[in-house]
């Protein structure tokens, strides 16, 4: 059967590469065409398009780049029409895979698989309208998350979470790269890990301040997270100045080496837990003040970081809005390294989130869902 993806940035291209490959082990045939990127590319099939061109983020980004978003979305629709798949998958990115849903299931009639979830339950709620029109098969990745569209009278599979498998399959396979990694980047000190963001503006907005912190630690080698996507000379006018070094394609090394991490929001903070590794949650926004009362006001979520969501109380401090201060990253930093007890409340806090998050095997129940889904579709004509 033939199946086309779209993934909208990096951890898209992780968990649709991972998807792909248990779709393989339940669809010896399976043909794959896809917007993703170099993971996804590595499974085998055809890239239409890299996400590089696709990632932006933000009601300005979005404005200045309007032109590029809508020609990437007449492209997408254009080579979905020529492609004619059997099911197309949408990774998360809703702002443009909802879009290309209404098309692709009212004018071309082919089914619309949805895994990964937008994150409505945080805010546009609205969207469960056009999800309820357009999306065949909801397969979600957040335990909360079936509650919830149970809430809105939408049936929902929970599968698992992916980063869970990734997690796992590096402990499988690289993890005795630790050593190599250690005297290679390290010198002799224990890691902070930066992981500032998988987009440009992220990284402009949240990297200097995060460098300036690990200053004060000098006990601490900083080492920086880069995102996949973004060339190493677009960190080097941020890194000039501070010991601090940078690794690409190893993030999972890194944590599996770090004593601890500054991190955005997003998987980032869920991986960071998963590798239990102490954190601290650090994000950017203009207009602080503004964005911590929008956040307060508007957002049906109580926490911007998975692992509080999932957890459903504070386990990581969040340092966003007027939080963001370099005085409230110091003070949280210091009862990290320094009070033990609070180090290990957030330790066994992770525990509990791993708990609560399952086995593994997140890729190959949502992989069984949709071919059997198709299958069953395929037998009824």
């Amino acid at each position: 059967m033939k199946y086309y993806l779209i993934a909208g940035e990096a951890s898209g291209d992780l968990h649709a590469s991972n998807l792909m490959k248990s779709i393989n082990d339940e669809d010896h045939e399976a043909d794959f065409r896809f917007m993703g990127g170099n993971l996804m590319q590595a499974v085998g099939g055809v890239l239409a398009g890299h996400y590089r061109k696709m990632a932006f983020m933000g009601i300005i980004p979005v404005l200045f780049n309007i032109r590029t978003i809508v020609r990437n979305m007449n492209a997408c629709k254009k080579d979905i029409r020529l492609y004619n798949p059997d099911v197309v998958i949408l990774i998360d990115y809703p702002g443009f895979n909802l879009k290309v849903a209404k098309f692709v299931k009212s004018i071309l009639g082919i089914p619309i698989c949805y895994y990964i979830s937008p994150k409505i339950w945080a805010w546009k709620q609205y969207r469960i309208k056009s999800i309820r029109r357009y999306v065949d098969q909801m397969l979600c990745i957040l335990p909360f998350e079936k509650n919830f569209y149970s809430s809105l009278n939408y049936p929902v599979e929970y599968v698992g979470n992916p980063s869970v498998d990734a997690v796992a399959n590096f402990r499988a396979v690289e993890a005795d790269a630790e050593n190599v990694f250690l005297k290679e980047i390290i010198a002799n000190r224990p890691v902070l890990a930066i992981l500032a963001g998988s987009r440009r503006q992220e990284i402009r907005d949240n990297l200097p301040v995060m460098l300036e912190i690990s200053a004060l630690y000098p006990d601490f080698q900083a080492v920086i997270a880069g995102a996949p996507g973004i060339e190493p000379s677009f960190y080097d006018a941020y890194i000039n100045g501070y010991d601090a070094k940078i690794v690409f394609d190893k993030t999972y090394l890194l944590l599996h080496c770090s004593a601890v991490a500054l991190v955005t929001s997003g998987t980032a903070t869920l991986e960071t837990a998963l590798f239990r590794v102490p954190q601290i949650v650090c994000y950017y926004t203009p207009l602080s003040r503004l964005s911590g009362f929008i956040f307060r006001r508007f957002f049906s979520a109580p926490y911007i970081s998975l692992v509080n969501l999932i957890a459903k109380r504070e386990i990581v401090k969040e340092l966003f809005a007027e939080l963001f201060t370099k005085e409230n990253i110091c003070r949280e930093m210091d009862k990290i390294l320094n009070d033990v007890d609070y180090r290990n409340a957030m330790l066994a806090g992770y525990d509990e989130v791993i708990k609560i998050l399952g086995a593994p095997g997140a890729s190959k129940r949502a992989a069984h869902l949709i071919v059997q889904r198709l299958i069953r579709g395929n037998n009824k004509k």
